[in-house]
């Protein structure tokens, strides 16, 4: 899996509320042309919990067909181990590059070695690359270091995402990985900086659907000019929070249509699209870094 940015794209629906395969190209177009290096199809700020099984199958095998260049990830959230398997492997069949998987959420009283086993099953009968996704906000269950350097002993575990915000796993899970070769990719932007300063190879944003290039810039010049990319990352912070500050999905896609990359901005209930007015102060942050 290549280092850099991969956004946790949303999922553009069409007047019928089903998947709008046509702006997805659009999508990965304005992706590749801001230098991300994937997409997170399906994850959270794809409205994944909205979306059957079945349309995940047929939302991935589209992506990957549109995707030209930019790996594909799909995003797994269900607490149904079987669920979790098959889409594992239409995945696979659909030829994304792995699968983000998070915690079986609706199980947040089950004990750590049953989380543990959950995941093991998995990545025991995965013909396709995963990466263990950590976000106790939404799933009550928070993914340990020693839980990162268990799993990670599988051959099919590639890496992790960590939306927590907790800082202090930043350098916790870069030493539990440390060695193996698994990627590091931070879901909170305002720790893009400090996840770099710690080895990690770059992030899976909500905020890189509205700012791909600037994100992308930013982890591309880590390597080379660090001052540069801190300097960007300062520039950029108010428009991260910003945009961290309202509900996401459904602001991303209502920014993303007042840029003309999307044309609508519905989404799935419970979920309620904001006017344009609502999300003014926060696109005209967004203007203002792309003038």
């Amino acid at each position: 899996m290549k280092s850099g940015v991969y956004p946790a794209s949303v999922t553009p629906l069409d007047a019928k509320g089903q998947i709008d395969f046509a702006s997805i190209a659009k999508l990965m177009a304005w992706f590749r042309a801001g230098g991300c290096s994937g997409v997170v199809v399906a994850g959270t700020n794809g409205e994944g919990a909205s979306l059957s099984a079945v349309e995940k199958r047929d939302l991935v095998k589209g992506a990957v067909g549109l995707a030209d260049g930019l790996e594909v990830i799909l995003g797994v959230a269900t607490p149904s181990l079987d669920e979790a398997m098959w889409l594992c492997k239409q995945s696979h069949a659909a030829g994304a590059q792995g699968v983000l998987l998070m915690a079986p959420a609706f199980y947040r009283d089950a004990s750590e070695e049953g989380i543990a086993q959950w995941f093991e099953a998995v990545l025991n009968s995965s013909p396709i690359p995963i990466l263990i996704y950590n976000l106790p906000q939404r799933t009550g269950i928070t993914l340990r270091a020693e839980m990162m350097a268990r799993l990670s002993k599988y051959d099919m575990m590639m890496g992790l995402k960590d939306s927590s915000g907790n800082a202090e796993n930043l350098s916790t899970y870069a030493d539990a990985l440390k060695g193996t070769g698994k990627v590091l990719l931070v879901g909170d932007e305002t720790l893009l900086i400090p996840a770099l300063r710690n080895g990690w190879t770059g992030t899976i944003s909500g905020a890189a659907n509205v700012i791909p290039g600037w994100l992308s810039q930013i982890v591309a010049e880590w390597s080379v000019d660090k001052e540069s990319a801190e300097a960007k990352a300062a520039l950029i912070e108010p428009t991260l929070r910003a945009i961290r500050s309202c509900t996401q999905p459904a602001a991303n896609k209502r920014i993303l249509v007042e840029l003309g990359v999307l044309p609508s901005a519905d989404v799935r209930l419970p979920l309620v699209s904001p006017s344009t007015e609502q999300v003014q102060p926060v696109l005209a942050l967004v203007r203002s870094l792309t003038n």
